[in-house]
């Protein structure tokens, strides 16, 4: 194993696993994050103890083997918030992986490692998984192109659950050519068949509101340039209908109930091997009543609904990637909260709807990426990834 940053890679080679003599994806360097099972190695979930009792994997996930299959190289498997449960990309127990472009602050999360080996130029595109925003955060704050799929479109075998009902298979890349080449591969061909062209954007101020001043003052350009580009109508709106606190604390309940579902009898038969702000994810998620449950994903069913109904199928919807740039390592608690509480709120709509978002890196705020997400109707993956080819 070839020496390096332990913070960016649980293991590395040259390559760590090589994929198919021939294929569209040729001289690809694929970092994985460590929630998908890579033949011969073992899945570390971005914990010690999980790692320590893991056995090797028999078999890729279905992503893994499509994308070694298409000739892409494994260069490592990179580190992953503990069990994916996280945004800014902090590991209690490995490090937090660098962000060369904002030096000293986190990379994001979940899918920390590959978007920090993508950023420094270890690797070509990163294969995660996003539920709450585990590509597009990182994305946003390392200035790369990230896509969250048509939730079901991709298949997640082989890939840890962290809450089914909102997981999804989800890449990145430094560039927009890479992004669609792999979108080549995963998505089946045909899902945006009679997919009509795109024509409008629609802006909702109750969503931009969301983020820091910065973001909401470049926002506006970078969303007019966009859809200049495009050719694009600009369509604002006050709201799409329904409160975003509310959306979130939803959102954030049903999902911490298929949290717990999946890993709390490990998490409850190794007490203190979580990171502290992991184990308080894991302790609300364990409290979660029944009744709870069943009210939230109410909320969160009614949401989709009217998120699919305000949402055309020739718009795209425009929002912040991310309430703020990267937050400093060291960032104060509550403030570093505040940003997260503020990007949670807007990375929650797609995934309860679940819905294709694409992250474009359009935005700067002080010399910092923040990125500009674009959502669209299902199945419109492809539209997307060609969008972001004319972006």
């Amino acid at each position: 194993m070839a020496t390096t940053d332990t913070a960016v890679w649980r293991e590395h080679g040259t390559p760590l696993v090589s994929g198919a003599d021939r294929g569209p994806l040729q001289g690809v360097r694929l970092a994985v994050k460590d929630v998908h099972a890579v033949a011969g190695h073992r899945l570390g979930a971005g914990n010690p103890a999980w790692l320590a009792e893991a056995e090797p994997q028999t078999a890729h996930s279905w992503a893994v083997a499509a994308l070694l299959d298409a000739g892409a190289d494994i260069t490592g498997i990179a580190q992953t918030d503990e069990f994916a449960c996280g945004l800014n990309g902090t590991n209690a127990h490995y490090g937090t992986p660098p962000n060369p472009a904002a030096p000293g602050r986190v990379p994001g999360g979940s899918s920390s490692g590959p978007a920090a080996a993508v950023a420094l130029g270890e690797a070509d595109a990163g294969l995660g998984s996003d539920t709450a925003g585990s590509i597009r955060v990182p994305s946003s704050y390392c200035g790369l192109y990230g896509l969250r799929p048509t939730h079901g479109l991709v298949p997640t075998a082989g890939m840890l659950p962290l809450a089914p009902s909102f997981d999804t298979v989800a890449w990145l890349a430094r560039d927009a050519g890479t992004l669609a080449r792999l979108g080549d591969v995963l998505l089946p061909a045909g899902c945006d068949e009679g997919q009509r062209p795109f024509r409008t954007a629609l802006v909702a101020a109750d969503l931009v509101a969301l983020a820091d001043e910065g973001v909401r003052e470049a926002f506006g350009p970078a969303a007019a340039d966009l859809a200049e580009r495009l050719g694009l109508r600009i369509g604002e709106v006050p709201s799409l209908g329904g409160d975003p606190g509310e959306r979130a604390a939803a959102f954030a309940t049903a999902q911490g109930a298929e949290v717990w579902e999946c890993d709390g009898a490990w998490v409850s038969a190794h007490p203190g091997t979580l990171g502290p702000g992991v184990e308080a994810r894991f302790a609300r998620a364990a409290a979660v009543t029944p009744g709870e449950r069943a009210a939230a994903e109410a909320v969160v069913h009614r949401t989709a609904r009217d998120l699919r109904a305000a949402l055309p199928e020739d718009a795209v919807l425009l929002l912040p990637a991310a309430g703020g740039p990267a937050p400093l390592i060291d960032e104060d608690p509550e403030r570093k909260a505040a940003t997260r509480q503020a990007t949670f709120r807007l990375t929650c709509l797609a995934s309860g709807a679940g819905l294709p978002c694409l992250v474009l890196p359009r935005m700067s705020v002080a010399g910092l990426p923040v990125g500009l997400a674009v959502i669209a109707g299902r199945g419109s993956d492809r539209a997307l990834l060609e969008l972001a080819g004319v972006a």
